[in-house]
């Protein structure tokens, strides 16, 4: 209760005269008006940022009616679509339609609208001018406080750029630079294919592996540039040597791939093998120079040389190697009956096996770092063979030895053991690295059914270890067969904690295509863009594109093959501040990483 209190002194100066109002209801009336009068103030400010999102938001936004008319759009919609505040009013968005969508397509999204109040998704539109262009939108509708239908909200982007780099992105991983040849990725594509087809049609394919002859020394005669223009003369002749439905690949420096489709007999092979010897043997004018090479060529026939697609370009080379023992311009045929590899396979299996039976194999550990606040994130985990005669191997010298075969299972499960054993070392030393240690998983690895569950036994037996601390690094993105049950091994291990990223990103056009459909944390840049970034404008390239695709996916990204401190410079400039290399730090046993971490400190110029 609010009382008003007036006292007043009597004429004689004894007495008082006290006079007491009951005034509750005047102060409940004024403190009603002074939350009435703030909750108004309130309102306003928020009407006011509204309107200033509206005007100055980089996004398209349209509002009409409970009928779909317009009543009000920003800049951004005009500057996007065309049409002016004046154009738009009073008409219906479909003035925006590209006919690039169905009806049953505006079906779908007005009935997700009525059902949930709202619609997300990517949708073709045509600006005032008429060109078509893709945008990323979202529509709401919008009620009032007792729920009925007032408006209808659009915001909108325009992808148009975004779309142009993925595709040309896509075109990069797909195809070789230099010749526009396809690359070793699109070949392989290619080659699966045409295996299925010559099952259907029961005819044969043969897998060709050229090598030139001599373009070493006429690299170092002559330079890069004119060794570049001589494989473009040379890709155009071989790829006129063969017939219409024949793929020519490059894969690399001066190797290339074909495969030959529907033959009938070896002779048509022969033939066309002929016609390639010939192309690549005739002098190639550049120029005021002339110059010379030839081709070594191999060949394996399917289905008579019954091998998966990677065993037939194994053989192909062999072949090839064979044709530039025996003295080069000529080509050899794969003999299955004479082949020596597959006994010298079987034993160096059985070496290796001893080998992971007598514990031989130890773990390197290579550094990653923030190059800007110089943190060691981590460290990854290189496997390494301590031979008894040869000394310590590194992986390429065994690895491919058992690559798809069931016991690079078995040692990559051991490698995830052992760094799980080593984090729990580390920290009982003090050494918790944020990201701890990331391990390779090959493509079979992960693609078999018991994979997660393995994982959680070994996560299990360290159970001092968090899971966070382990990462996966998923090798061979492109021999994953199907992507939406390994996508789901992934949610899997990830619910167990552990990170997963995408290593070598970019070198295959599965880069892309799975970058959507796999829940990695990071993705890699694979060291060979790295490597030559600063003196090639197209690995320069690819090296930027992938750092802004994983902006765009919201993705880290780190860059191996960080061997210089401009490499270091470089990919701070593009954005890039995670990395790891030879100069940076090279693989080291587990014990030197404690006393590395307390030296190591980023160079001066990456930190400015």
């Amino acid at each position: 209760m609010w009382l008003n209190i007036e006292a007043n002194l009597g004429i004689t100066g004894t007495d008082c005269l006290v006079a007491v109002t009951d005034i509750s209801e005047r102060k409940k009336i004024e403190h009603e008006q002074k939350l009435a009068n703030e909750e108004k103030e309130k309102l306003v400010d928020e009407l006011a940022l509204a309107a200033k999102v509206f005007t100055h938001a980089r996004e398209g936004i349209l509002i009409t009616d409970t009928k779909g008319i317009i009543i009000e759009v920003n800049d951004a919609f005009t500057e996007i679509t065309g049409y002016s505040r004046e154009d738009s009013l009073g008409q219906n968005p479909s003035l925006l339609q590209s006919g690039r969508q169905s009806a049953e397509f505006y079906i779908a999204m007005w009935k997700t609208i009525f059902t949930t109040g709202e619609w997300y998704g990517e949708i073709w539109n045509k600006r005032k001018n008429g060109e078509v262009y893709p945008e990323i939108m979202t529509i709401c509708a919008v009620h009032n406080d007792a729920g009925e239908l007032q408006n209808y909200l659009a915001m909108f982007g325009d992808i148009s750029v975004m779309k142009s780099k993925i595709k040309k992105l896509e075109h990069i991983t797909h195809y070789d630079l230099l010749t526009n040849l396809p690359n070793r990725v699109l070949l392989a594509d290619r080659l699966t294919q045409a295996m299925l087809q010559c099952k259907r049609r029961q005819q044969s394919l043969a897998v060709v592996f050229l090598d030139l002859d001599g373009f070493k020394q006429i690299n170092d005669s002559y330079g890069h540039d004119l060794g570049d223009e001589l494989l473009i003369a040379l890709s155009i002749r071989m790829k006129g040597a063969l017939r219409e439905g024949d793929t020519l690949a490059r894969f690399g420096g001066d190797e290339f791939v074909a495969v030959l489709t529907d033959l009938s007999k070896v002779e048509d092979c022969k033939a066309t093998l002929e016609r390639l010897l010939r192309a690549v043997s005739e002098p190639v004018a550049l120029g005021d120079v002339v110059l010379n090479v030839s081709a070594s060529i191999g060949a394996t026939l399917y289905p008579q040389d019954n091998a998966e697609a990677d065993l037939l370009m194994r053989h192909a080379d062999q072949a090839m190697h064979v044709a530039k023992e025996s003295g080069k311009n000529c080509y050899h045929l794969f003999d299955t009956a004479e082949n020596v590899a597959i006994k010298l396979q079987l034993d160096n299996l059985k070496t290796i096996r001893s080998a992971l039976d007598n514990e031989q194999f130890v773990l390197h550990y290579q550094p990653k770092v923030n190059m800007r606040t110089g943190l060691v994130t981590g460290v990854e985990a290189l496997i390494r063979w301590q031979h008894p005669e040869r000394g310590l191997l590194n992986p390429f010298e065994f690895l491919p030895l058992i690559e798809n075969h069931p016991m690079s299972i078995e040692m990559g499960e051991w490698v995830i053991d052992t760094a799980l054993r080593q984090i729990s070392q580390w920290q009982t030393i003090g050494l918790i690295l944020p990201t701890g240690i990331s391990v390779n998983i090959a493509a079979m690895q992960l693609q078999q059914p018991d994979f997660t569950n393995k994982l959680t036994r070994l996560l299990a037996a360290h159970a001092d270890v968090e899971a966070r601390h382990l990462e996966l690094e998923v090798l061979e993105t492109s021999a994953l067969d199907d992507v939406i049950r390994v996508s789901t091994t992934m949610n899997d291990c990830m619910a167990l904690g552990v990170n997963f990223s995408l290593d070598d990103f970019g070198t295959g056009y599965s880069s892309l295509t799975y970058l959507r459909r796999l829940p990695a944390n990071l993705i890699k840049i694979d060291q060979s863009f790295v490597r030559d970034m600063l003196v090639n404008v197209d690995d320069l390239a690819i090296v930027e594109g992938v750092i802004a695709l994983a902006k765009s996916f919201k993705r880290e990204v780190i860059a191996e093959g960080v061997e210089t401190i401009e490499h270091g410079t470089a990919l701070l400039q593009l954005g890039c501040e995670l990395a790891q290399g030879y100069g940076i730090a090279r693989p080291m046993p587990a014990s030197d990483i404690p006393a590395w971490i307390s030296c190591w400190k980023p160079d001066i110029s990456w930190q400015s």
